[in-house]
This record gives structure tokens, C-alpha cells and sequence, in this order.
């Protein structure tokens, strides 16, 4: 069992997810200004951001298999190379089906990096130090996504969209380069080669594993509340504290994550805290029913979230011990984050169009309350083996 921490290490493993969490981000906030790039491609544009996540519904699972197959180490500097190079091409504004080919290449690279970085950073990890390392590692998203904001959208203002692409790819292979030395002398155990049989055998066992799929199931019911009220919330709140609302909810999130979440595991199982995430997320959106747009029961909502988000990714290595049932884990909140991304939007707009805006905080509080509910039912199943 590991006994120190090489914190130089971790954040470097944090540094890689960022780039990941960039190939996901890095055309959600240039989208306005595809139209002028590809004219003549209509509602096909769309398909440049959501490409990523479709990838991640149908290979998840397969990521987490494979990667704990190829080992840790070959599949994370792959997927970071992989990355850069796809960049590059991107940079060059190939016609729209060659781009939408590299978004679907760089799917498969995102989904490697988001499997194999928090299980190498559970290995690295003293116990002691396990609950705030991946508590670090689950901001990746948010911090990925302000940055993006702050740095990428002015490099783009100055230099246009090739710049932004041509900097993820230097990153990208800046990390790859790193983390090539670095993790020269990590040894995770790998398990037999794969195979399709042994891949599909897999997948069963992982949805009917209490322990590999809580994490992942939980963290569908999360994504499918994040990033849609942050799309549909936005018209609701005054015009005055809108721009400042919405810019402070991932980094309070992120706060309350660090501080607070990562007090909490130090007393309370992983579990229990997404547990008190959710269910405190769900008396917020209450209160946001009663009181819409109230500017302190949004940022109380980010704080409330800011614990699931952490506590999940805390939760794998805390129920699955060996690294490829952590793989395992790690694939499947993978595939079902996408899944949870890709439904949230479109359900709760929805929702918002037949119930006005009700139907946010109606919907959201369900969502919030079946995600306690799954780990509660889990966790009850955990305990009858």
C-alpha cells in the first residue's frame, strides 16, 4: 500500500484531465463563431461539440475495459499524444466530415485520459491523502471550463480559432512529454488480454456490481441536473446579477468541493457525502421553487453540488480496491456522464417550455432525489453481501 504521495505527480495528473475536460470545452465556447468557419453546414455543427459525448455513451465502458487491459501508463500517454495530434488537425479547419472524424478520434482520447488519470492517481495516493486528491481531480471540468473562458475566448479574440487549437495540442504533448518520464517507473497491475466476449461478460458484471456501478449511477443524476440549469437557469435570474451569478456557480462549486467536501471525508464515508450533496441539492431547488432566481439559493446550489462532483470521484477507490475494478468504475461514470449530459439539456428545456419555470426545480429535484435514492439502494445491497 502506498505510503507517501508524490503531490508533484498528482497535479500533473490533474494537469492531463484539464486538457481533456479542454477537448470537450474548447469548441463549446468558440460554437458562435463555427457559422463563419463552415457556412454551409447548418444544424450538422452541432454535432462538432456533441460527437465527444456520444463516444462516451457507446465506449465508456469499453474505455475502462481496455485501458486497465493496455495498462495505465501506455493508454494515458496515447490518449495525450492522440489529443495533441488532433488538435493540429483541427487547427488546419478541415472540411466539416474530416473535423467531425477527429472529434469522434478525439472521444476516444478524452475517454482514455478520464479513465486512466483518477485510477493512476488513487495508486499514487497515501490513503490518507486518496479523498483529497480525487476531490482535486473532480474540478477538473469546472476549472477546465473557466479557463477556457478567461485565456482561450481572448486568444481566439486576438489571434482567431487555429491559435486556440494549435495551444491545446502544445499542452497536450507538454503533459504527454511529462508524465512519459514521470510515470516510467509506475507498476499497476494489469489484468488478462481482452477480448470482445470477456469485454461484453464485463459490462454486465460492472451494472450489476454494487460497488463498480454506484459511483458511476449516482454520477448520471449529477450531470443530468450541472450542466442543464446552467443552460436553462440563466433567463430567470435578473438582468443585473445574471453575468455574475452564473460565472460564480462553477467556482463556488469547485470551492465548496475542496473545502468543505473534503472536511467531510475525513469523518464520513465518500458515499455519504454525495448522499448529503444530493439530498441538500434537492431542498435548494425548493427553494429556488419558491424564490426564483435568488441569486444566494443559486450559489447555495453550487455548494450543495460542489459535493457530489468531488465525493464521486472519492467513492471509486473507496468501494472497488483493485485498480481495474477502479478502471472499471471510472469507465462507467464516464459513459454515464455523457449519457447525463447529452439527456439533461434537452429534457429540462422541455420541462421549462410545458411548465414555465416550474418545471426547472420540479424536475431538477427529482433528479437530485433519485440520485440519493440509487446510492442509498446500492449501499443496502453492499451491505447484503
Amino acid at each position: 500500500m502506498q505510503q507517501q504521495t508524490s503531490w508533484g505527480l498528482v497535479l500533473a495528473l490533474w494537469g492531463a484531465g484539464l486538457g481533456a475536460a479542454a477537448q470537450y470545452g474548447k469548441f463549446s465556447v468558440i460554437y458562435a463563431r463555427l457559422p463563419a468557419l463552415y457556412p454551409d453546414a447548418g444544424a450538422s455543427l452541432g454535432f462538432v461539440v456533441s460527437v465527444v459525448g456520444l463516444v462516451g455513451i457507446l465506449f465508456g465502458i469499453v474505455a475502462g475495459l481496455l485501458v486497465a487491459r493496455i495498462r495505465y501508463r501506455p493508454a494515458l500517454l496515447a490518449a495525450l499524444w492522440a489529443g495533441a495530434a488532433m488538435s493540429l488537425v483541427q487547427s488546419l479547419l478541415p472540411a466539416l466530415p474530416w473535423l467531425l472524424l477527429s472529434r469522434a478520434l478525439e472521444g476516444l482520447s478524452h475517454l482514455a485520459i478520464v479513465v486512466a488519470a483518477p485510477t493512476l492517481i488513487a495508486h499514487i495516493c497515501a490513503p490518507r491523502h486518496r479523498g483529497f486528491a480525487l476531490t482535486l481531480w473532480g474540478t477538473f471540468f469546472g476549472v477546465a471550463f473557466a479557463l477556457l473562458a478567461w485565456v482561450g475566448v481572448p486568444l481566439v479574440d486576438r489571434a482567431g480559432v487555429p491559435a486556440l487549437l494549435v495551444a491545446h495540442a502544445i499542452y497536450m504533448a507538454v503533459f504527454a512529454l511529462f508524465l512519459g518520464v514521470r510515470l516510467r517507473s509506475l507498476d499497476v497491475e494489469r489484468p488478462p488480454p481482452v477480448s470482445l466476449a470477456q469485454i461484453l461478460r464485463d459490462h454486465k458484471t460492472i451494472y450489476a456490481s454494487p460497488r463498480i456501478s454506484a459511483p458511476a449511477l449516482g454520477w448520471l443524476f449529477y450531470t443530468f441536473c450541472f450542466v442543464s440549469i446552467l443552460t436553462v437557469l440563466p433567463p430567470f435570474l435578473e438582468t443585473s446579477v445574471r453575468a455574475a451569478v452564473m460565472g460564480a456557480i462553477p467556482l463556488v462549486s469547485i470551492a465548496a468541493s475542496m473545502t468543505l467536501g473534503v472536511a467531510m471525508l475525513r469523518f464520513m464515508s465518500a458515499v455519504a457525502v454525495v448522499v448529503v450533496g444530493f439530498t441538500g441539492s434537492a431542498l435548494v431547488m425548493l427553494w429556488l421553487w419558491n424564490a426564483p432566481g435568488d441569486p444566494l439559493a443559486c450559489l447555495s446550489l453550487a455548494a450543495t453540488m460542489g459535493l457530489i462532483q468531488g465525493a464521486s470521484f472519492a467513492a471509486v477507490p473507496q468501494l472497488n480496491a483493485a485498480p481495474p475494478h477502479q478502471a472499471q468504475a471510472n469507465g462507467a461514470m464516464a459513459q454515464m456522464g455523457n449519457l447525463g449530459n447529452t439527456l439533461g439539456t434537452p429534457v429540462m428545456a422541455a420541462a421549462v417550455a410545458t411548465f414555465g419555470y416550474a418545471g426547472l426545480p420540479l424536475f431538477a429535484t427529482v433528479a437530485f432525489l433519485c440520485g440519493a435514492l440509487v446510492h442509498l439502494g446500492l449501499a443496502q445491497r453492499r451491505k447484503a453481501f
